[in-house]
C-alpha cells in the first residue's frame, strides 16, 4: 500500500511539473491541440449528418401503422396496387375504424422537380397523393400554416422540411408541374419524420395528373393496436385475391435508412482516420520535443529515485491533457456549427431529397473525445518510453 502511495506521489509530482512547463512549449502544444480539435470537429460534423438522418427516419412511423405493398416490391416506387386491392385491404381484420370504415389510406408516390432555395438548382422532391384517412392514420400531422387541401382540387400542403429547403412552397404560392398548376395552401409538421420532406395532395387528383389510372402504390393502415399486426398480416397474405407484403411502418423506414447511414458513418470515420494520422504525428512531435527539452530534468528525477513507470505515466498524462483540451475545443466548435443545421440529402430508396437537421448528440461528443484521448495516448507513448529508457548518466551529460 505504501509503495502504491509513493508511486502515485511520484506520478503527481512529475505531472505537475510537466503541466506547469507547457507554457514554455505553448507553440508545439497548441499545434498538437489544434490538430486534434480538427479531427474531432470533422468527425462530429460528418457523423452528425448520419445522426440527423437516422433521427428523421426513426421518427417516421409507429408500431400500430402497417404498410401494404405489392409482393416483391422493395419500396414504394416499385410497388403497385389496384382499387380492388385497396378495398380488400381496408376490410382487413385488426384495423382501427371510424364511421367511414377501416382507417386505411391508399397512396400514390411521385417525384417532382423544384429549385432549392440555397442554390436555385433543381432537385427531386417527393409528392404524395393520399386518401381521406391519411391524417387519421398518421396521427402526428399538424398544420403550422394555412389549411388542408380540399379533395378534388389542385391543392397541396408542404412539409416544413420541404418548405424550408425548396422555393415556391410558401402558403399562397402556385407551382407548375408539367401542364398542371398546384396551389400551396398549407405547411405541416410530422413529428420530425420523413413526411416533412414531402408534398401532399389528394390521390384522386394526382392520379390523372401523372396518368396513373386508378392505381396506387401503397396503403398505410392504422391498426387498432400494435398486437394486431400479425393478425392483419396473416389475413392479407393468405387471401388468394391479394398479392401483397405487409411491414410495420417503423421497420420499413428503418430499413430504408440503413444504406445511407452506413455510408455516411463509414465516410466520416475514414476522413477522421486520415486526419487522426496527421494529428498523431503532431502529438508525437510535441511530446518528443517536450522530452528532449527536459532530458536532464528527467534524469535528475531518476537519480533521486523516481521510477521509470512514474515517468512514463506522467508523460502520457501530459499528452492526454493536451489531447483532451483539443478534443473539447473541437467538440464545442462542432456543436455550435452543426447542431440543428438544416440540410437535405438524397434518399437512395426513392432518389428524392429528404430534409433533416444535423444532430450533435452527447454520445457522439463522447465518442469523439475518446478518439482525442486515444490520439493523445498514442502520441505520448513512444516519447514516454524513450524518456524512461534513457540512461541516467548519459542524460545528465546532455546539454
Amino acid at each position: 500500500m505504501l509503495a502504491l502511495i509513493n508511486w502515485l506521489s511520484q506520478v503527481g509530482s512529475i505531472t505537475h511539473v510537466n503541466l506547469r512547463t507547457i507554457v514554455e512549449r505553448k507553440g508545439s502544444a497548441i499545434t498538437a491541440a489544434v490538430g486534434i480539435a480538427g479531427v474531432v470537429a470533422v468527425l462530429v460534423g460528418v457523423l452528425s449528418i448520419a445522426e440527423g438522418f437516422r433521427q428523421v427516419m426513426s421518427a417516421t412511423g409507429a408500431d400500430d401503422v402497417a404498410l401494404v405493398l405489392r409482393s416483391g416490391a422493395d419500396g414504394e416506387m416499385t410497388s403497385g396496387l389496384g382499387r380492388e386491392d385497396t378495398r380488400l385491404i381496408a376490410d382487413g381484420p385488426g384495423l382501427a375504424r371510424d364511421e367511414d370504415g377501416g382507417l386505411a389510406s391508399p397512396e400514390l408516390f411521385v417525384i417532382i422537380n423544384l429549385p432549392k432555395r440555397s442554390t436555385g438548382t433543381d432537385a427531386n422532391v417527393p409528392m404524395r397523393g393520399v386518401g381521406p384517412a391519411a391524417f387519421a392514420v398518421r396521427g402526428n400531422i399538424k398544420l403550422v400554416a394555412g389549411r388542408r387541401f380540399e379533395p378534388g382540387r389542385n391543392e397541396v400542403i408542404a412539409g416544413v422540411g420541404a418548405a424550408h429547403e425548396f422555393s415556391g412552397l410558401d402558403v399562397g404560392h402556385t407551382i407548375r408541374l408539367g401542364t398542371y398548376e398546384w396551389k400551396v395552401v398549407g405547411v405541416f409538421s410530422a413529428g420530425g419524420g420523413a413526411a416533412e420532406s414531402e408534398l401532399w395532395t389528394d390521390a384522386a387528383v394526382l392520379q390523372p395528373a401523372y396518368h396513373r389510372g386508378d392505381t396506387f402504390q401503397t396503403v398505410y393502415a392504422k391498426l387498432s393496436s400494435p398486437e394486431k399486426f400479425q393478425e392483419f398480416k396473416d389475413a392479407l397474405t393468405s387471401n388468394p385475391r391479394l398479392n401483397v407484403k405487409i411491414v410495420r411502418q417503423t421497420d420499413f423506414f428503418a430499413e430504408q435508412s440503413t444504406v445511407i447511414i452506413s455510408f455516411i458513418r463509414g465516410l466520416g470515420v475514414f476522413i477522421a482516420f486520415l486526419m487522426a494520422l496527421g494529428a498523431l504525428f503532431g502529438a508525437l512531435n510535441t511530446m518528443y520535443g517536450a522530452v528532449s527539452a527536459r532530458v536532464r530534468e528527467i534524469a535528475t528525477l531518476r537519480a533521486l529515485g523516481f521510477g521509470a513507470s512514474a515517468v512514463i505515466v506522467s508523460v502520457l498524462l501530459e499528452s492526454l491533457v493536451i489531447a483532451l483540451a483539443g478534443g473539447a475545443v473541437g467538440g464545442t466548435l462542432a456543436y455550435v456549427a452543426f447542431d440543428g443545421f438544416r440540410a437535405a440529402t438524397i434518399n437512395w430508396q426513392t432518389f428524392s431529397q429528404i430534409a433533416f437537421a444535423f444532430r450533435v448528440t452527447p454520445h457522439l461528443l463522447f465518442s469523439a473525445i475518446i478518439w482525442a484521448a486515444v490520439i493523445g495516448l498514442l502520441g505520448g507513448l513512444f516519447p514516454a518510453i524513450r524518456a524512461a529508457r534513457l540512461p541516467v548518466a548519459q542524460a545528465l551529460r546532455e546539454t
